[in-house]
């Protein structure tokens, strides 16, 4: 490799070979890599006035790295957690580049050693039942349009699916017979079925009816017949959410993404009782440990706890047990 080729060769081989072929990463995992080099590269031409093809990786040093970060954080008005996400796709393409390119061993061991930032952890956002219901009632079922966006939201709502397992379902998936469900592929390639209630099943059944196509055909399809996105699945959320606001003024004080309704079935499970380790099951978690947020989240939980400890005046004395001759009268 020249010094002027070493990067862009690199970076392709990364993931062509890296991600593609040795790890066989899923489609999300490049979609989120390759957007964060769309970004890297974007910032690197307009700091550096080189183009993309003419950069070398002794200019992509600890410090350059480091002003790209702030940057995303500053103008882009990224989170820390996003910005750990593009470090984390950053950090897995030096280490990739150590192995062929060791005359950098110092510049990439300066940029590994960049830690992930610190945030603080909020609780998770969920929906009151009154505010699904005022979700869920928002769309149109008079227009095709509104009696597709009507039944996206209650399988979402009732499966805690993500938003792009929801858009990545196909007509095969669903089974609305004996023991309804419906089969997805998840993260990390696992494949999960999830039951479903009676009135999801009633609901599905009348949009197959009108939604004609082939067991390959999108679920949820745009007008055109065409998978939808994430950012149109976003949109018709935020469009019926602001809609319900005016008949429950509690959604106006809320950030409902398609994650809240995940967020929300979550929730939904645990209040009546479901063990957080079936909650991790349903929701395709890699591990229980992850189910705790919605443990912390709920509330009643704690107030339950509460009820169950004694009030602080209360006098505690050690039990003594009756006089045997006293209790053998008294059970007489």
């Amino acid at each position: 490799m020249t010094a002027c080729k070493e990067f862009p060769a690199l970076l392709q081989s990364f993931f062509t070979e890296r991600l593609t072929a040795q790890r066989k990463a899923s489609p999300h995992t490049i979609a989120s890599y390759r957007d964060t080099f769309r970004l890297l590269l974007g910032f690197a031409q307009q700091r550096l006035n080189k183009a993309p093809t003419e950069l070398t990786l002794g200019e992509l040093d600890a410090a350059f790295i480091a002003q790209f970060l702030d940057h995303l954080e500053r103008e882009r008005k990224n989170s820390a957690r996003t910005r750990n996400l593009r470090l984390a796709a950053l950090h897995s393409f030096f280490r990739y580049a150590a192995l062929y390119l060791p005359e950098y061993c110092a510049l990439i061991q300066r940029v590994l050693a960049i830690p992930p930032k610190r945030f603080t952890k909020k609780p998770v956002a969920f929906l009151t039942s009154v505010e699904v219901d005022a979700i869920l009632k928002s769309p149109d079922q008079h227009s095709w349009i509104g009696r597709r966006d009507h039944a996206l939201l209650l399988l979402a709502v009732q499966t805690g699916l993500r938003v792009s397992e929801v858009i990545g379902l196909r007509r095969r998936d669903l089974q609305l017979g004996d023991g309804a469900h419906v089969r997805c592929h998840g993260k990390g390639r696992k494949e999960r079925c999830t039951p479903l209630r009676a009135e999801v099943v009633r609901t599905l059944r009348q949009w197959l009816r009108e939604h004609l196509g082939g067991d390959d055909a999108p679920l949820f399809p745009t007008a055109s017949g065409t998978i939808m996105s994430r950012d149109a699945v976003e949109f018709l959320l935020a469009k019926h959410v602001t809609a319900a606001a005016q008949h429950c003024p509690s959604l106006s004080a809320k950030r409902v993404s398609p994650h809240t309704l995940r967020h929300t079935a979550a929730m939904e499970l645990l209040q009546h009782g479901v063990d957080h380790t079936v909650i991790a099951l349903w929701l395709g978690h890699e591990s229980a440990q992850t189910t705790q947020i919605y443990l912390h989240a709920d509330l009643s939980l704690k107030e339950r706890a509460l009820a169950k400890t004694l009030p602080c005046d209360v006098h505690l004395t050690r039990f003594r047990p009756d006089d045997q001759l006293l209790a053998f009268l008294q059970g007489l």
